[in-house]
């Protein structure tokens, strides 16, 4: 998979998607902050409920058993030195786009402008853009959180939640880890996420993400995972911290 053949992908998706949505698709002829079906803007806590020793501590190198990794793969998780990373200005790795949701912390979500999402993270003090229809193509070096494409779904599209969800495509990442021990994606690899929201009747809501890696350099199958974060009341707790490679 070269970047030519990414970028011309990642082209056609834009050209399908703003002819979806300006043709009848959710939302025609209503900016995508109007369109939304579902409202993921707010203050959001991650929920550990699985892979506790995963998340909350770094694991030791050559942990990672549910992780499709190729020979490849395991090679260059095995040859993890944070303090190489530290070293090179790069602590940053576990934080990129293919990894940051699933980093223990708390999320603030709202709109830039009437097309843009933006996702801020406590935790490493990142920042996600996620455009819908109408940007420019990738240009310029790749970044930790790369270029996001994203289009709201309507329920019932892929038998999701209450209203619809949130699909987004990042593709122009930074090479990055899964795991924070040094567990690597690729510049080449393309994330897909699934960001729906559910209302419970304790009064509870709940942002589930779903997300995607698929990277033929350093996996042998798509690695999913599902992430759950909790609505809070306001930004109580909000508290940005660097990037950690350990």
């Amino acid at each position: 998979m070269t970047r030519s053949w990414l970028a011309a992908a990642w082209l056609l998706g834009f050209a399908v998607q703003a002819h979806s949505q300006g043709r009848g698709g959710p939302g025609a002829g209503l900016p995508p902050k109007a369109a939304a079906p579902i409202d993921i803007t707010g203050y959001w806590v991650s929920v550990v409920t699985e892979d506790w020793r995963f998340r909350m501590v770094t694991p030791k190198k050559g942990d990672y058993p549910s992780i499709p990794l190729n020979a490849e793969g395991r090679r260059v998780a095995q040859a993890w030195d944070p303090a190489k990373d530290e070293a090179a200005g790069e602590q940053c790795k576990s934080y990129g786009a293919g990894n940051v949701m699933r980093v223990p912390e708390r999320l603030r979500i709202s709109w830039e402008d009437d097309t843009t999402l933006r996702v801020d993270t406590d935790a490493g003090t990142q920042t996600r853009l996620f455009h819908f229809g109408g940007v420019r193509a990738p240009g310029g070096a790749p970044t930790w959180q790369g270029i996001s494409a994203a289009q709201w779904e309507l329920a019932g599209a892929r038998g999701r939640g209450h209203g619809g969800d949130l699909k987004v495509v990042t593709t122009h990442m930074r090479p990055g880890y899964l795991q924070k021990n040094g567990v690597p994606y690729s510049e080449n690899a393309v994330v897909t996420e699934y960001f729906n929201r559910t209302m419970e009747d304790n009064g509870d809501s709940w942002l589930i993400v779903t997300t995607m890696v698929e990277d033929p350099q350093y996996l042998t199958a798509r690695f999913v995972r599902s992430t759950h974060f909790k609505k809070l009341a306001d930004s109580s707790g909000w508290r940005p911290t660097e990037c950690t490679a350990r």
